[in-house]
Formats: structure tokens, C-alpha cells, sequence
């Protein structure tokens, strides 16, 4: 008699590892005098989509390079012809780096804690002679938006809109200040992983982490989504603008917005922007408070850093 065959392993479910958001109305933005580019709150509209329960996590990460052999935008060296003028020795693959100074610095000139780290990918957040051998359930970081979309395809998802993201990162909640409600630390508890202590010289980790954390170190959101605060700052698909609200108005619903059709950004004109959510491990109220879900961030899409990483979503039928 013939040994039955193994069992051939079974095709994981196209929304495996994500979690339905239903959709609905809500209140979005900030009222917050820190956050001129996310006012007025207006109502918005959003349809039902799955979003990854994480972020996407370095292992996550690996098995779509192993199989597609993609390079990600910090792992090449640039071209000369896309940077005309630029001196020889600055032309290396590497990306941005928190390096943070010694002392208290001006916190109106952010080039005194970021730098150009020759070697640093995704493969080695911090520099040539770092890791992420034992952080493979963190969130990837150096990803530009060109990486994030090349994962996407091969992943079969997409990047949130900055509504449907802002949605799901509520949680349910009605215009609260954090994902998780009205207190920063509830019962004297860390919810998310942010800056303490003093902006940019000294992070004392009180919250357990002074770089990036597992992406289920701190808890879900009420609809069961982790990390929608701090860690690292995600990937949407909009175009950043900080007078898109006010071209939307109050006066009507925005039914599933997707964002101005270009960016402008006043501080960096001609630089387009992309809008990233959820703050960072270096968000503090010093300096950012962004972990707040009505705060907007903004990014070059062709720059990655290690505090910026991504999320996906999917166009698919709610569970039955």
C-alpha cells in the first residue's frame, strides 16, 4: 500500500495578518495649535478595506527581497546625472541616520541631529556595523516611497489614503488625542513608543526603547491595529499639501478623499512631499508631537530615514 503524500501546505489567505476596517464617518484632523497643516477638522467618509494589524516588520521585508531580488534606493550608489553640481564623495549609497549631538542644540535647524550615513539600509538601520539580526520583528525603516511601492505590487496591496489611515488609527474614537483615549500615560503607563527626556541630546527610554520597538511591544488600538503612535512614522499615499484641509471646508462630507492632485510644502518649495502618520520614537512634545492621530507628517519620497517605515492595506470582501 502506498504512503500517502504530505499535504501540500496550505496558500495563506490574500488578508492574512491584516484586520477589517469596517468604514464609516468621521471627524478629521486636529485642532491642536501645533498642527496648522491638519485644520480644520472636517468630516470625512471612508469605505471598508483590510489594513496590516502591524507595521510591515523586517522579516516581512526580507522574503520580498529574497523573492524578487529588489534593491532598495539606499543600497545604490546615485547617479551623477541626477545630481548635477554634486561633489564625487557625496555620491554613495547610504541614507539618513538620527545621529544626535552631545549637548542642547537650537531645535529650529533639524541638520544638527540628522546626518548621511554611508552604509545605512534597511539591512543596517544605524550604519555599516549595525544589525537587524535581532530585530526582525521590528518595522522595516530606510524605505522610500518607490521601495514601499514595489512591495506593495508584489504584495498585492496598496498604501492607505491618509483618511482611510487616520480612520483606523481612531480606532473608534471621536476626535480623542491619542489612539488610545484622552491620557498620555493611563495608570502611569507608556502606550506607545515615543521621545523622553530632552529633545534631541538625551532619550532616556523610560518607555523601553530608544530606537525602534517590536511591532506588538505596546497595545492595539481598538480595532485591534498595533503601533498606530509613535515608533516609526508611515507611508500614505497622499500628496502633502498644508492647505489641503482648507480646500476641502466643513460645509460637506469628503467621501473617501485621496489627496491633492500635487505637493507644496513652503518650507522646502519645489521639493514634493508625501504625508506620513503616526509620529515616531523621536516625536516628543518638546519638538513633535505627532503621534497624535490628527498630526501630519511629510517626507521627499525619494528619502528614506530610520524612523519611517509603512503599512499596507487591501481592496477585498469583508469576512464572512
Amino acid at each position: 500500500m502506498l504512503a500517502a503524500l504530505p499535504a501540500a501546505p496550505a496558500t495563506p489567505a490574500p488578508t492574512a495578518g491584516m484586520v477589517w476596517i469596517s468604514g464609516g464617518t468621521f471627524e478629521m484632523g486636529s485642532n491642536d495649535p501645533m498642527f496648522e497643516d491638519a485644520q480644520p477638522v472636517h468630516p470625512v467618509s471612508v469605505k471598508g478595506f483590510w489594513m496590516d494589524e502591524t507595521e510591515v516588520t523586517n522579516a516581512q521585508f526580507q522574503r520580498f527581497i529574497e523573492a524578487t531580488h529588489y534593491v532598495t534606493i539606499a543600497e545604490q550608489v546615485p547617479k551623477a546625472e541626477d545630481f548635477p553640481g554634486a561633489k564625487p564623495e557625496m555620491l554613495f549609497a547610504g541614507s539618513v541616520v538620527f545621529a544626535p549631538p552631545d549637548h542642547p542644540v537650537p531645535l529650529n535647524d533639524n541638520l544638527q541631529w540628522w546626518s548621511d550615513v554611508a552604509g545605512a539600509d534597511w539591512r543596517h538601520p544605524e550604519g555599516p556595523k549595525s544589525s537587524i539580526e535581532k530585530r526582525m520583528d521590528h518595522p522595516v525603516v530606510h524605505v522610500t516611497f518607490a521601495d514601499v511601492q514595489a512591495y506593495a505590487t508584489w504584495a498585492k496591496r496598496r498604501l492607505p489614503t491618509e483618511a482611510e489611515w487616520e480612520f483606523a488609527a481612531r480606532g473608534g474614537l471621536k476626535q480623542k488625542p491619542y489612539v488610545w483615549g484622552d491620557v498620555f500615560k493611563p495608570n502611569g503607563r507608556y502606550m506607545a513608543n515615543t521621545f523622553q527626556g530632552h529633545f534631541p541630546e538625551k532619550n532616556t527610554g523610560a518607555d523601553g526603547y530608544r530606537a525602534t520597538n517590536p511591532v506588538k511591544a505596546f497595545p492595539a488600538n481598538g480595532f485591534g491595529l498595533y503601533g498606530m503612535a509613535g515608533n516609526v512614522w508611515e507611508w500614505v499615499s497622499d500628496w502633502y499639501r498644508p492647505d489641503y484641509y482648507r480646500q476641502l471646508g466643513t460645509a460637506a462630507v469628503a467621501n473617501n478623499p485621496q489627496g491633492p492632485s500635487s505637493s507644496m510644502d513652503p518650507s522646502e518649495p519645489g521639493v514634493p512631499k508625501r504625508v506620513q502618520k503616526g509620529g515616531s520614537f523621536l516625536c516628543t512634545d518638546q519638538y513633535c508631537a505627532r503621534y497624535m492621530p490628527g498630526g501630519r507628517g511629510k517626507g521627499a519620497p525619494d528619502t528614506g530615514t530610520n524612523h519611517v517605515g509603512f503599512r499596507l492595506v487591501k481592496d477585498a470582501p469583508p469576512p464572512r
